[in-house]
């Protein structure tokens, strides 16, 4: 189900609660909602949609994924850059690594290690900031 999308800035702000089996209907929304905004948007989190759990869906390319639970486990080669949100409005400068590794776990609730580099690392970077509470 496609959701409204949240522009509360003290609901962003907050951290977000672990994910369960029983969030999977919410992963399911995100990825209904990251679809219906694709022409505006790569990567989405679960308060973005007004749900405080760590979910993160994300568009690889091909196809759009859901993680939960992701944690950045490894950061190499920072660099400056800018980003929007469909949250919020305009742009604000921000640190990002090229590749990261990251531990998260799918629709089936298995756990996964994966390195992503680039503009993939770029956009889970950001999702996983917004399950922190942190705005850019």
């Amino acid at each position: 189900m496609v959701r409204e999308i949240m522009r509360d800035v003290f609901f962003l702000a907050q951290k977000s609660e672990p994910a369960t089996e029983a969030d999977l209907q919410v992963a399911r929304d995100l990825l209904d909602t990251l679809e219906a905004h694709a022409n505006e948007c790569v990567g989405m989190a679960a308060n973005m949609i007004g749900v405080k759990k760590q979910i993160i869906a994300v568009n690889m390319g091909l196809v759009n994924v859901a993680m939960l639970n992701p944690a950045i486990r490894k950061k190499t080669r920072p660099f400056e850059t800018e980003e929007g949100c469909l949250s919020l409005t305009g742009t604000r400068k921000t640190k990002r690594f090229r590749e990261i590794e990251l531990e998260y776990q799918d629709l089936d609730m298995k756990k996964h290690v994966q390195r992503f580099t680039g503009w993939t690392a770029q956009i889970i970077q950001h999702e996983c900031d917004h399950l922190e509470g942190i705005i850019i």
